[in-house]
């Protein structure tokens, strides 16, 4: 007897004008279509990609997603699509500069764009319902990280999120992109949050020494942020970027005991201090 049918994906939109456009091949073996983007350059004072940015398309569908990062025009581009069904879609050479991250900032770079890879994960985002991750395009997603990391001898840790590099404007991938099942594949750096206990908490309007501290840790980690010791607007949107990311289960912006007690496992664990590397 014949096997049950197999669904066939859908073809994948291929935008105007990229027809005309010069094809390269892949960087990755897992790359299943080429769909060049005219939007990118060169990088820039002779960096080298060292790090990888996840972000989610925060679009209504896959075909508006892929004509927007692959259209003249748009000035947005990344390296690579990945598709619910887990097809990955190649658009930018990691040779070159995707411009993806926009106006960002990890451990004292600020051109995120040139020493980047630039990862756009199909998923409406919290603007459009913000659906949960499918399984099999976290196992793609898994797959392409970690052949990225070993081309480019990348420190694990240095697998960040859009709203990493720039918490005043992002939230991608947001807080239920399961950060912990791709650490434990051996991309990104994770470790177990810490309990959420009741306490105050640090929060806006608050000063003095521990918040002080508080914003010297999250440099050290690479946030960019202001060491004032008061803590202000922008201080809240880094403590929000990172409970997106390493404390998911309650994300307010209020440095708990739990969000300072998971920060300082993860500054201890480090290979090397992330500002170094």
């Amino acid at each position: 007897m014949p096997g049950p049918e197999t669904k066939r994906p859908r073809p994948l939109p291929i935008p105007k004008g990229v027809a005309e456009l010069p094809t390269f091949t892949p960087d990755s073996s897992v790359v299943s279509d080429v769909i060049p983007s005219p939007n990118y350059g060169d990088r820039n004072k002779g960096l080298v990609p060292d790090m990888i940015v996840l972000h989610y398309t925060g679009m209504p569908d896959a075909e508006g997603a892929i004509a927007r990062l692959c259209s003249d025009g748009t000035d947005v581009s990344a390296h690579y699509i990945v598709l619910e069904d887990g097809r990955i879609v190649q658009t930018v050479p990691e040779s070159k500069r995707a411009w993806h991250a926009g106006s960002s900032l990890w451990a004292g770079e600020d051109d995120i764009n040139s020493c980047s890879i630039g990862v756009e994960i199909i998923n409406r985002g919290h603007d459009w319902g913000y659906p949960d991750y499918p399984t099999r395009q976290i196992a793609a997603v898994t797959a392409l990280c970690r052949g990225i990391l070993l081309r480019h001898d990348m420190p694990t840790h240095r697998v960040l999120g859009h709203s990493d590099v720039a918490p005043s404007r992002k939230k991608d991938p947001g807080e239920k992109f399961p950060w912990h099942l791709l650490a434990s594949s051996g991309v990104g750096h994770w470790v177990h949050p810490a309990p959420i206990v009741p306490g105050e908490g640090l929060r806006t309007g608050a000063d003095g020494d521990q918040v002080k501290a508080l914003q010297q840790a999250l440099a050290r980690y690479g946030y960019g942020i202001e060491i004032s010791g008061v803590y202000d607007a922008p201080t809240a949107e880094v403590v929000t970027a990172f409970q997106r990311h390493f404390r998911p289960e309650r994300v307010d912006g209020i440095a708990d005991l739990s969000t300072l007690e998971t920060l300082q496992a993860l500054l201890a664990s480090l290979p090397v201090p992330a500002a170094t590397t």
